[in-house]
């Protein structure tokens, strides 16, 4: 009897010690999880098609699927924190968010004050109008007879400003906070033409059933860059390692292909940053 019992004894002893590994395991996964580094990416959560709400307000897009995986690359976790995108370099400095990713273009001010990682994809500033008006922009000089309306802060104003015609129509000019309210005031009559990004108006155009349509002339070639504090490039370096994977392997391309029907990709260097 006794001999029974010690055996009984030895069996519980040896399945709470299980249970006990197993917790002790799970733990360990969660104290890993929890030790991980986290990139906190700044963005604008209404920029569609590269992050941005879906219906149930769950964040999507391009960039949110690049950089969930980097993140996965690197072996660190992702937070994407929404900010005013006119206040984008003022979150990066304050150290808010650690990188801003979110179809930002190179310019020579963002070389001057980021670290920026390679162009990682090919887009143009374009000028789009109602496909129901006969309006098309063929050059700028037509410009300085049209309400011309854009996102503040944005690269279109950028190359807006950078146009030799822009004394011309720098009056005519509406900036807004989000280029959702821009395709209203098209819509509504408000505007004549919104500069945009290429990639975000071929996306919105074709989720509105092609109630829009590109001019023309376009204001200029323009790549997307990912901008990392100017003392971090440390950071910047390990996500142009990421990057170079991920087109090396095939995941870049899947991506791509998911939300532009084409591969975009690029992996090129910025002239100017070291």
């Amino acid at each position: 009897m006794k001999k029974k019992l010690s055996v009984l004894a030895m069996v519980f002893v040896l399945i709470f010690t299980m249970f006990a590994l197993t917790g002790c395991g799970d733990k360990d996964k969660e104290a890993d999880a929890d030790a991980k580094e986290t990139i906190i990416v700044g963005l604008d959560d209404t920029f569609a098609p590269m992050g941005f709400r879906d219906e149930s307000g769950e964040l999507v897009g391009f960039d949110i699927d690049l950089a969930r995986a980097v993140a996965e690359e690197l072996g660190m976790n992702v937070e994407f924190k929404p900010i005013d995108w006119k206040a984008k370099e003022a979150e990066l400095s304050a150290g808010t968010v650690d990188c801003l990713w979110n179809g930002m273009s190179v310019t020579p001010d963002r070389i001057e004050g980021m670290a920026l990682t390679y162009k990682y994809l090919n887009n143009k500033i374009v000028l789009m109008s109602l496909a129901s008006s006969d309006l098309d922009v063929t050059s700028a000089d037509q410009l300085k007879d049209l309400k011309i309306g854009t996102q503040a802060g944005s690269a279109a104003l950028e190359m807006l400003q950078a146009n030799e015609a822009y004394d011309s129509f720098k009056d005519n000019i509406s900036e807004y906070d989000k280029y959702d309210t821009a395709i209203m005031d098209l819509k509504a009559g408000r505007v004549d033409v919104i500069a945009v990004d290429q990639v975000l108006g071929e996306y919105t155009n074709n989720n509105l059933g092609g109630e829009m349509k590109e001019c023309t002339y376009s204001l200029g070639d323009d790549f997307y860059t990912i901008g990392c504090a100017s003392d971090n490039t440390e950071l910047r370096d390990k996500i142009n390692d990421a990057l170079k994977k991920l087109i090396d392997n095939g995941k870049a391309t899947e991506i791509s292909e998911k939300w532009f029907g084409k591969d975009i990709m690029v992996y090129e260097p910025i002239e100017g940053e070291e």
